[in-house]
């Protein structure tokens, strides 16, 4: 293929995907009317979770000089033909757009899976992006040349083993972590408040575990933190938060608890819904000696300060990833560029 013409199926694409930036932005009644049927089918789903996605996705992914920026770094080749299956998670609205957006980027077709819990939003969307050719929505995943799939870490050993044979990314479980320094400000905390309950604290990059100094007193935090309170109101929420305090209290075990949040001392990064972990750490070596313990499981770092080894974001930035900031570390795009 002549590079012009190459050149001339990028930039469409590109364009394709600015426009759809524009229709999200405007949020006409066709959109709003599919968030709610996407509430309906996973109440997870709330329309103000369901929006900060759709926000995020319009201004970080699909914003002009943004792709442009990006798609520069990489030499997509007009050779891109291949079959690209995805398996995409549900656990949070459009979890999945990030590789389904790399994917035609690279110009390759993609075969959908969708999690039966997200399967409105982005099939709308791809819809409204109306490059048909590119996109297949399919239950059985056959006849492809490579595949990406996201899930639990009981499914990514199954992934592992039933897709060895293809060119693969498979990802598992990973959670978001905070370092707590003690002097943070109440807006400082008020931000972290925003990595550990958005999305319900849900997603991959919700922070489940922050590690704290040594004699870290919890008051402040737990006072700042019971201004989303207002998340008691969310049924599936609540019933979590009733259940995990009844069975600490049954348990006897020590932990803090405001209107909306339960904190419990556990080593392990993965804490259930309406909770979180703490881990106390002696000074900066052994905070550095935990985290690098737990690398493999971690998939982002909320932090004022840099540590050494991790991409660290600031407090309330953890769920607002730029095109780069690829999942598990692992660079989507220079994948598909070697298929």
């Amino acid at each position: 293929m002549h590079k012009y013409l190459k050149d001339m199926n990028l930039e469409f694409r590109i364009n394709k995907l600015v426009q759809l930036g524009e229709y999200i932005i405007a949020n006409e009644e066709e959109l709003q009317a599919k968030v709610q049927l996407a509430y309906l089918n996973n109440n997870w789903f709330t329309k103000d979770n369901t929006q900060m996605m759709l926000s995020n996705v319009a201004k970080l992914y699909l914003n002009e000089d943004k792709l442009r920026k990006w798609v520069s770094n990489y030499s997509v080749k007009a050779t891109n033909d291949k079959r690209v299956a995805l398996i995409l998670a549900g656990n949070i609205p459009m979890v999945g757009f990030h590789d389904v957006l790399c994917s035609y980027i690279s110009g390759h077709t993609t075969l959908i899976k969708y999690s039966d819990k997200d399967e409105i939003l982005i099939p709308h969307l791809l819809e409204v992006l109306n490059d048909p050719s590119k996109f297949e929505s399919v239950e059985r995943l056959e006849n492809f040349d490579a595949i990406i799939a996201t899930g639990s870490n009981n499914s990514a050993r199954y992934f592992h083993s039933y897709f060895s044979k293809y060119p693969h990314i498979i990802r598992k479980n990973r959670n978001g972590v905070a370092v707590i320094q003690g002097d943070e400000s109440e807006e400082d905390i008020l931000a972290l408040g925003k990595d550990i309950f958005s999305y319900f604290g849900l997603g991959c990059r919700s922070v489940a575990k922050i590690y704290v100094p040594e004699n870290y007193s919890f008051d402040f935090l737990m006072e700042c933190l019971d201004h989303r309170k207002d998340l008691i109101q969310h049924n599936k929420y609540k019933n979590n938060f009733d259940y995990n305090y009844a069975l600490l209290l049954l348990n006897k075990d020590n932990f803090y608890y405001n209107g909306c949040l339960i904190v419990k001392e556990d080593k392990t990064l993965f804490s259930r819904i309406s909770s979180v972990h703490f881990e106390y750490y002696k000074d900066e070596q052994a905070l550095q000696e935990l985290l690098k313990a737990e690398q493999e499981n971690i998939q982002c770092v909320v932090s004022k300060t840099g540590i050494e080894g991790f991409t660290c974001f600031n407090f309330g930035e953890a769920q607002t990833p730029a095109l780069n900031n690829y999942a598990d570390g692992v660079d989507t795009m220079s994948f598909l560029n070697t298929l």
